[in-house]
């Protein structure tokens, strides 16, 4: 968190240890070593759910991947990318995220591994990348809900589950979290079919002439409408509602909730307009309140403040590391560093109370918190970087340019052994 940039092992190694260190211990620590990531997540939900400031908060699920220029590290596939829209090489992770009194964090997360990873020719690269020997093909879908069971076990205290559209989408997972008697607020496309009538699922009547039916199908002519079709209805009904205080003064969204029902028995659809449409599904009786229901829905807002946060602050995105290892150890770091700023933050709130006079003063409701930047910037002040020396300066450089000259020499090497192994193959 002192470095602004540039945040790789080497750099870290050299710029906060020792300037002639070439950062193979943390490489190594962070590479190699067998520590258990998962024993980092465990104290830091032991940590939440210890905290009576944080009870009751919403867990949310969520991915992020990052663009790779090879495919030589654990996972990398082409695949979809969310940061740049669109399918791209590279890594993603699927995230488990904690939002609870203005404070959020990351608490768990796993890499994720396309399925192309557990063929023949990708196997022979997992001991190389330090792979789990038991790690089967898993999908997103399947790995968020290991990480909210895992959740769960670990007691973290959380009210409801919410997910975008990734996974709000899938019946099988809404189902999956109704029958674990979970509340959730899930995200969905636009195109989502829901029915307005309640739909009898069954294998229709034989008909008089071919095969009896044998799959299961919605009964009686009821017909199912897109999600955003439900939206242009004249029975829609959009209301103002505030939702809560920000720094931009009061968040107000035209909001609209509609009971509905999906193939699943899940329970009602809700939806939730910003200008653009955005839609959404829970599980929640239609006694809650239009106004519950959106605060709920604008909580999303902070699973993206998580992984901001991860990013452009704690450095989540700038791991050049080809292991498995290294990723999920890096990750487990990343949520330390937010678990620290999360505790400074409710820490400093109540040390130092807003002063109710000075919100009047600037005809606020809501005076800022403490943000990663603020908290970056404190610990630059009290943990300042070593300065170097000319000396220092002058080795560190000299080290970096043998270093690159062993690099091209082994390069050169193999490129020799590899063109007398098809010389050899020729003849």
């Amino acid at each position: 968190m002192l470095l602004p940039n540039h945040r790789n092992y080497a750099n870290i190694a050299r710029t906060v240890d020792n300037p002639e260190s070439d950062g193979q211990n943390l490489q190594h620590f962070m590479s190699d070593s067998p520590w258990q990531a998962q024993t980092v997540f465990d104290r830091l939900q032991a940590d939440i759910r210890a905290d009576p400031r944080l009870q009751g908060g919403m867990l949310s699920l969520d991915e992020s991947g990052d663009v790779r220029s090879g495919d030589q590290s654990a996972g990398a596939a082409h695949q979809y990318i969310g940061n740049v829209g669109k399918v791209a090489l590279g890594q993603v992770g699927v995230a488990l995220s904690y939002y609870a009194a203005h404070t959020w964090t990351l608490v768990d997360a796993e890499l994720f591994l396309p399925e192309i990873w557990f063929d023949e020719a990708h196997r022979k690269l997992h001991r190389k990348f330090h792979i789990p020997k038991d790690r089967q093909f898993k999908t997103k879908l399947a790995i968020g809900l290991e990480l909210i069971d895992r959740a769960r076990q670990r007691g973290l205290p959380f009210a409801r589950v919410s997910c975008d559209a990734l996974y709000g989408q899938s019946h099988e997972f809404r189902a999956a979290l109704a029958q674990r008697d979970l509340p959730y607020m899930a995200d969905i496309p636009g195109d989502l079919p829901i029915y307005l009538q309640e739909p009898v699922v069954g294998i229709p009547p034989k008909g008089a002439m071919g095969r009896p039916p044998s799959r299961w199908q919605v009964l009686y002519g009821v017909e199912s409408v897109e999600a955003r079709a439900i939206a242009q209805m004249p029975e829609t009904t959009f209301e103002a509602t505030n939702v809560r205080f920000c720094e931009r003064g009061q968040l107000c969204y035209e909001c609209a909730v509609r009971p509905g029902w999906t193939i699943t028995p899940e329970g009602k659809v809700r939806r939730e307009s910003d200008g653009s449409i955005s839609y959404s599904l829970t599980n929640e009786p239609e006694t809650m309140t239009l106004s519950t229901l959106a605060l709920w829905r604008s909580e999303r807002y902070f699973v993206e403040r998580t992984f901001q946060d991860a990013k452009s602050e704690g450095g989540w995105d700038e791991l050049i590391a080809r292991k498995y290892r290294a990723w999920i150890h890096h990750t487990a770091l990343d949520a330390l560093a937010l678990w620290f700023v999360a505790q400074t933050k409710l820490n400093w709130a109540e040390q130092h109370p807003v002063d109710p006079q000075l919100a009047k003063e600037f005809q606020i409701e809501k005076l800022p918190s403490l943000s990663m930047a603020n908290i970056r910037l404190l610990l630059q002040a009290v943990l300042p970087l070593p300065q170097w020396s000319k000396e220092q300066a002058i080795n560190l450089v000299v080290k970096h340019l043998v270093n690159r000259s062993a690099s091209t020499r082994s390069r050169r090497k193999k490129q020799v052994k590899e063109r007398k192994r098809k010389r050899k193959n020729l003849t």
